[in-house]
């Protein structure tokens, strides 16, 4: 059953790092994978500009081996590294990579390179907006009670252009009953219950799949939830 709200759109900015993306523990991890020695007197301010200093000490090449070895682990292995050792230097990874599921952190990984080599890699780009959803009926809000991020995408592409991105490569999850992906899509999403029939989602994404919402007036539309297999 599809339901109806009004979407107002309260604010939209550009973002080029994620909120808490790297914390003082992150950058004390990679500098005893890079061999640092002891971390212990350092501040947390320290560890970040020692961090980017040790980093940029080696080759592009070297500095990106060891961040995604820090950030995936075993989830790549040696192959993939390399080959994008070299692609990270040229390649939007947080855009291209074909599992998106990896996107969000690819970005994070594009991040703190472009800050320790001054821009020698692209800068990464991600969008941070709050909508303001109503509806008239409040029992409409159940639709957004399980996998938000599928009925909200739903939702948000109808004040988008017919040719945005997502409506290109996700027609068919976002007609049918099934969109798994959409919680790759939108990275973060916070929800403040207005009322019973209102409620402001703060979402995070990447830039590449919302920058068209930038330019979006209110609008009203129908969504739907997946359905649940029980």
């Amino acid at each position: 059953m599809k339901s109806i709200f009004k979407v107002e759109l309260l604010n939209f900015s550009t973002i080029y790092e994620l909120p808490n993306a790297w914390k003082p523990n992150d950058y004390k991890e990679l500098l005893e994978l890079m061999d640092y020695g002891d971390t212990s007197g350092l501040t947390p301010q320290d560890l970040k500009d020692m961090c980017f200093m040790l980093l940029a000490d080696h080759e592009p090449e070297e500095a990106v081996e060891f961040i995604l070895k820090y950030i995936f682990k075993d989830r790549l292995n040696s192959g993939q590294i390399s080959s994008l050792s070299n692609e990270m230097i040229e390649e939007k990874i947080w855009e291209e990579y074909p599992e998106i599921s990896l996107h969000e952190e690819f970005f994070n990984a594009h991040q703190i390179l472009y800050a320790a080599y001054n821009g020698k890699f692209p800068q990464p780009s991600a969008v941070q907006f709050q909508i303001k959803v109503s509806t008239d009926n409040n029992e409409n809000m159940s639709v957004f009670s399980k996998n938000p991020e599928a009925s909200l995408i739903r939702l948000l592409v109808k004040g988008m252009p017919e040719n945005t991105l997502i409506n290109r490569l996700f027609d068919e999850h976002i007609k049918g009953d099934e969109f798994k992906e959409a919680k790759d899509i939108i990275w973060q999403l916070k929800t403040g219950i207005e009322d019973d029939k209102s409620v402001v989602f703060s979402i995070i994404s990447s830039s590449y799949w919302f920058k068209d919402f930038k330019y979006v007036e209110d609008f009203e539309a129908s969504t739907h939830a997946d359905e649940i297999s029980i």
